[in-house]
């Protein structure tokens, strides 16, 4: 737990705010590859670019998303439970990344035309990282070329509507883009697909059509970069309400998704300060005025 702590406390203290675009980051955790893992993928994404890279953090933008890469070790290691949906308006895109994703890693489901999408693929690559390719239209999504994608199952199984409002009422802009039910068998009336927005960013979740054996774990968490204190307590609150406190900053909601909670200024306060990385390690929640004092 001290080695964890210490690691997080390091992570903050490299992200830079000034190239994060989205209020929500989506967060990987590798064992000691994320410059491997993003160099990867700007093989096989377009618009896709590392940023900074040490060896604690990697920052990059994936199709155009902001994504930070965490050399935490084997801790934790990403599962199907969020994936990224990336929409292709070219299918021999799709396929060149495809091909590559499926080179070493494990096709979840095959690549092929669905009722959804003509031409649709869902891979695990080599990193643990779960990717599904949709061929689409990028008007559909907002223009977002990569959507986080919860899906509940195993022990969370059937919780996806739950969930949604919960977020319905933490987000004060959430915005509902529609829902689709399962029509039948052992998961009717439970959620197949659904869209939304929190904070300008779109996001989609599931309940899983088939028995999975996967629960959510930190290998995949999303960070909320809050304006102020105020915001701070505010999703810290609601979070832990019936969650999970953690350290520096994480926190697990009541469906055990972690979830980071951090200033956007977070990189700035601790470089002006020397003492607050050490301050940071004592906290769980994050007091911007603790650091700045320390």
């Amino acid at each position: 737990m001290v080695h964890e702590i210490i690691l997080l406390a390091q992570f903050y203290k490299k992200v830079k705010k000034n190239i994060m675009k989205n209020a929500i980051i989506p967060a990987l955790w590798f064992d000691q590859q994320a410059l491997e893992a993003f160099e990867f993928y700007s093989e096989v994404f377009p618009d896709t670019s590392i940023n900074k890279s040490d060896h604690i953090v990697v920052e990059g933008s994936i199709m155009g998303i902001d994504f930070i890469g965490i050399n935490g070790g084997p801790i934790f290691k990403p599962n199907p439970t969020i994936s990224f949906m990336a929409v292709f308006e070219s299918k021999e895109v799709l396929t060149n990344s495809w091909e590559k994703l499926t080179a070493k890693g494990k096709v979840m489901m095959p690549l092929d035309s669905y009722p959804y999408s003509e031409l649709y693929g869902w891979v695990e690559d080599q990193y643990g990282v779960s990717w599904q390719l949709y061929y689409g239209k990028l008007s559909d999504v907002n223009n977002q070329a990569i959507l986080p994608t919860i899906m509940f199952c195993d022990q969370q199984q059937g919780n996806c509507k739950e969930a949604l409002a919960f977020y319905e009422s933490m987000f004060k802009d959430y915005q509902s883009q529609g829902v689709k039910e399962y029509p039948e068998g052992e998961v009717k009336g439970q959620v197949m697909h659904t869209q939304f927005e929190i904070k300008n960013f779109t996001m989609a979740a599931m309940d899983s059509g088939v028995p999975m054996p996967f629960n959510f774990t930190e290998g995949v968490s999303l960070t909320i970069t809050c304006k102020d204190q105020e915001e701070i307590d505010y999703y810290w609150n609601k979070i832990t309400e019936s969650g999970q406190e953690s350290m520096c900053g994480w926190c697990k909601d009541q469906f055990g998704m972690s979830w980071q909670v951090v200033p956007m200024n977070i990189s700035k306060i601790l470089a002006s300060n020397p003492n607050a990385g050490q301050a940071i390690m004592k906290m769980k929640k994050i007091s911007i005025a603790e650091l700045e004092n320390a």
